[in-house]
């Protein structure tokens, strides 16, 4: 049930914001009613708040097992790009390290599996600290997210999507979102094309992987042509364009990902020959998200 509610809150935006337990609101076939509130900050202040209340429904559990669930906060950080997180709350969209600087890594304070609480220690035989349950001894290993998109090109242009979605409602990106499960990076790049911008595709070639370690996300974008010459906004965009290359709105794109990547497409397309790139986009901590333009880049290599 708790895995249950950890899938649900990620993907409804709770993850990113402190959950507050009230009072239950009534017992219905042993369903108990809360009422959770949100905080959400703005970013243009630390101090202002404000609070939706939300109604979830729990299976009642036995009191043995209740003490689990007595008081509980969960926090996550929002990654760069969420595709599919339609989400209308304002978040701070100050860049904050995943716990720490040092460590990297986002803090899950309940087991997945059986609910119990989790401390941080270094397991048998291993160097690095992890999150391991209290009770079953589980280990929860944190992994990047995976995103991958297309670069289609089309008449010497290359289509853009204008996001319907929050973060970076109203921006331009190029069609990505995460990947699935049971799908190849190729073929999740050819997807999202399509549900961005209804556009069939046909993937070329690899042209870049962009790792940001800061936020624990790697994109992969492929080389891609359309089958067919026809595109129109998908569900989560508001318009869908090709631009020439002197054309694309780098004022108004969405994220540091789709500054990198489109910038050495250009730079190749002067240099008359197209790569593929491999780099790290190393995010300036306390940036804004906003602040595309907030990065170094490091470990390019070029083939």
């Amino acid at each position: 049930m708790l895995r249950a509610f950890q899938l649900l809150s990620s993907s409804s935006g709770f993850a990113s914001s402190p959950l507050q337990r009230r009072k239950p609101l009534l017992r219905r076939n042993n369903l108990l009613l809360f009422s959770l509130s949100t905080t959400a900050r703005s970013s243009s202040s630390s101090s202002s708040s404000s609070r939706a209340a939300a109604p979830i429904l729990f299976p009642s559990v036995s009191s043995r097992r209740s003490s689990l669930f007595r008081s509980f906060r969960i926090s996550a950080i929002r990654p760069e790009s969420s595709a599919d997180d339609a989400s209308s709350t304002s978040f701070s969209s100050t860049l904050q390290p995943l716990e720490s600087s040092s460590s990297h890594m986002r803090k899950v304070s309940f087991c997945q599996w059986c609910g119990a609480a989790t401390k941080q220690a270094i397991p048998e035989g291993d160097d690095k600290t992890r999150t391991i349950c209290t009770v079953c001894g589980k280990v929860a290993y944190l992994n990047p997210k995976m995103v991958v998109g297309c670069l289609v090109e089309h008449d010497n242009k290359i289509l853009l999507c204008k996001r319907k979605i929050q973060p970076a409602y109203g921006l331009w990106t190029l069609p990505s979102g995460y990947m699935e499960i049971g799908e190849s990076a190729a073929d999740g790049a050819a997807r999202e094309t399509w549900e961005e911008a209804c556009a069939e595709v046909k993937v070329l070639s690899p042209f870049a992987q962009l790792d940001i370690p800061y936020i624990g996300n790697s994109y992969i974008f492929f080389r891609a042509k359309m089958t067919k010459p026809q595109f129109s906004p998908g569900p989560e965009s508001l318009d869908c364009r090709l631009f020439a290359p002197d054309d694309i709105p780098f004022d108004s794109l969405a994220f540091s990902s789709m500054f990198v990547a489109l910038n050495l497409y250009i730079e190749d397309l002067k240099a008359g020959q197209i790569k593929f790139h491999y780099c790290t986009i190393n995010k300036r901590p306390g940036s804004d998200a906003s602040d595309i333009r907030a990065y170094t880049l490091g470990a390019h290599l070029q083939a």
